[in-house]
């Protein structure tokens, strides 16, 4: 998720401003909850709303008020990748499976959806089957059927017109590849994909090549939503999206706003997961982020969309004044370098630029450890089985760069007095800027010259997702950061380093890692029902990942996230990477 997400998913003043700052949140921040605070303006407390309910509340009404300086990779639920858009878009899609409503890592249980259950399994764990519950429907009121299920997963094929989304689906119910998708399907009424059978309108099959102990975390994604194909305007699908959820679409302009308002012909009889409260949901896009924190603090909007946290500007203000505001949660995500290997292919370059790098500055270029998170030395985060926080093989935990090991893996790539190379970065992040600074500097300190170019991050899909772009524009660095898709090794590490899932178009094995061992490893932790036994293997890949010298990891990320006076049940979610849950926020107490 780049994520998200990730991430999903900028300090112009550059590391000696971060580095201030960080003093500065450190003396203000601690975790003793800001008693006093607590109540002013109706704020609930500092970190009231991590892995517990703040404001609970029932009542429906009134405008949920979102901003963000980032824009949706893509607000189609087959293309659709970034963390906070995977999170919104529960406001108008449905799965058969989906997410618990709740706190914490009680968020993470899957519950049915569409489905009347969870799927009855064949005791091969190959096939999975569903019946889909009376009464639910589209925006128009017509039911939902199979077959929109079936329809939607298939669009993911579609790479070649609607690239961007998870691709977890079509590697499991065809690792060859056979199907080529909705847009080029021969059979008449384009439901040809054969690993999925819809027998009747209300019961929907899926039948494996292979088990995977992850399936159901599979269908839980939005990639998984259903599609109707009379309302599927391909490529653009993502610009007016027909709702199967409690809201629907009511105006969207990219880049500036979005409305959506309720969907009547939604039952919340047949919907225990979406509380669906705000009579409307407004989201506003700014290209400032300083802007974004000074009207939120303000009180003209209630959250930031993105959820990346306060900058460095607001920062303290927002710690000393309105603590009462404030939810400091550890996310799910690690923030990190990536090198394209088409760009830097020789490993001991890249190992040049892993000991030079100044750990504990980046940290600080983050926000410190209070809002930028702990300093990591390899690519699994520490909720995901098979993760050892303590492995550090650059000795990157003690803060310092190594001077001496960059300046020997200069010598041995050939290239001893230092080369040049380019760092990408979001435009629109100014942490990630800030990072991309950090980085720069301690580069110079053993001749290596990287410039930094910044681009839209709302085009990541088709510029650092674009290995051709990538090579083309001599990106040897990316900045990046990314979450789970799900809880497990391969909802984390699979998109980014198995060579499979390298694509032409919204890819996110950025460094292009293609390594038969590393493969082969994820085709043993897939089969594996065992977790802790799969935890081993993804430790393994986890080790080679390292030894292959792609990845530079920076933190595992803490925010300061705002929240609103006025919003109500405020909680974390496991589900959603430490995110709130939107689909359960309110704005009347």
């Amino acid at each position: 998720m780049t994520l998200m997400s990730s991430q999903r998913r900028r300090i112009a003043a550059g590391a000696l401003l971060a580095a201030a700052t960080m003093v500065v949140t450190t003396a203000c921040g601690g975790d003793n909850g800001g008693s006093g605070d607590k109540g002013k303006g109706g704020a609930p407390g500092f970190n009231a709303g991590v892995n517990k309910v703040a404001n609970a509340s029932t009542k429906k009404g009134g405008e949920l008020k979102f901003i963000g300086s980032q824009e949706a990779d893509n607000w189609d639920p087959q293309r659709g990748y970034y963390g906070f858009v995977w999170d919104f878009q529960r406001y108008y899609t449905r799965q058969l499976v989906t997410f618990k409503s709740e706190p914490g890592a009680a968020s993470t249980e899957l519950v049915p959806d569409l489905a009347t259950d969870a799927g009855k399994v064949s005791e091969d764990g190959l096939t999975y089957t569903f019946t889909l519950k009376d009464g639910v429907t589209w925006q128009d009121g017509k039911p939902i059927t199979s077959k929109d299920i079936k329809y939607g997963i298939e669009r993911i094929w579609a790479q070649d017109v609607i690239s961007g989304g998870p691709i977890y689906l079509q590697q499991t119910l065809d690792p060859k590849g056979e199907y080529k998708g909705p847009y080029k399907d021969t059979s008449a009424d384009k439901l040809g994909l054969k690993a999925i059978e819809t027998p009747d309108d209300k019961t929907i099959i899926f039948k494996l090549p292979v088990a995977n102990g992850d399936f159901l975390q599979m269908l839980a994604m939005p990639a998984a939503s259903p599609v109707r194909q009379d309302k599927d305007t391909k490529a653009k699908y993502g610009l007016n999206v027909f709702s199967s959820g409690p809201y629907k679409w009511e105006s969207y302009t990219p880049n500036k706003s979005m409305k959506l308002v309720r969907n009547d012909k939604w039952d919340a009889k047949t919907d225990t997961v979406r509380k669906a409260l705000p009579d409307k949901i407004s989201v506003t896009f700014t290209t400032n982020a300083d802007d974004m924190d000074n009207r939120l603090v303000e009180g003209e909007y209630d959250l930031d969309i993105n959820a990346t946290g306060v900058g460095a500007s607001a920062r303290q203000k927002v710690l000393q004044q309105h603590k009462g505001n404030v939810d400091n949660p550890q996310t799910g995500f690690i923030r990190y370098a990536v090198f394209p290997q088409t760009v830097i292919p020789n490993i001991e370059c890249r190992k040049a630029i892993i000991y030079a790098a100044d750990s504990k500055s980046l940290q600080t270029a983050r926000g410190g450890p209070q809002a930028g998170g702990d300093i990591a030395s390899n690519m699994l985060p520490p909720a995901i089985k098979g993760a050892d926080p303590k492995a550090d093989p650059y000795g990157k935990l003690g803060g310092a760069p190594d001077l001496a090991k960059a300046k020997e893996a200069l010598k041995n790539c050939g290239k001893p007095n230092g080369f040049k190379t380019t760092i990408a970065v979001r435009n629109n992040k100014k942490i990630e800027i800030a990072t991309a600074e950090s980085l720069q500097q301690s580069l110079k300190a053993v001749g290596i010259d990287a410039q930094i170019d910044q681009f839209d991050g709302a085009q990541t899909s088709g510029i650092i997702g674009s290995p051709k772009v990538v090579k083309e524009k001599g990106y040897g660095i990316i900045i990046m950061g990314w979450g789970a898709d799900f809880p497990t090794g391969q909802g984390f590490l699979q998109p980014l380093v198995d060579g499979r899932f390298i694509l032409q178009s919204g890819n996110n094995n950025f460094s292009e890692l293609n390594d038969k061992a590393v493969n082969g490893l994820f085709d043993q932790a897939l089969k594996e029902t065992d977790p802790v036994k799969a935890g081993e293997l993804y430790k393994q890949i986890n080790t080679k990942v390292s030894e292959a010298a792609v990845y530079l990891p920076f933190t595992h990320e803490k925010n300061i996230i705002w929240r609103s006076s006025r919003l109500t049940n405020v909680y974390t979610a496991d589900a959603y990477n430490g995110r709130y849950d939107y689909a359960s926020l309110g704005v009347v107490k």
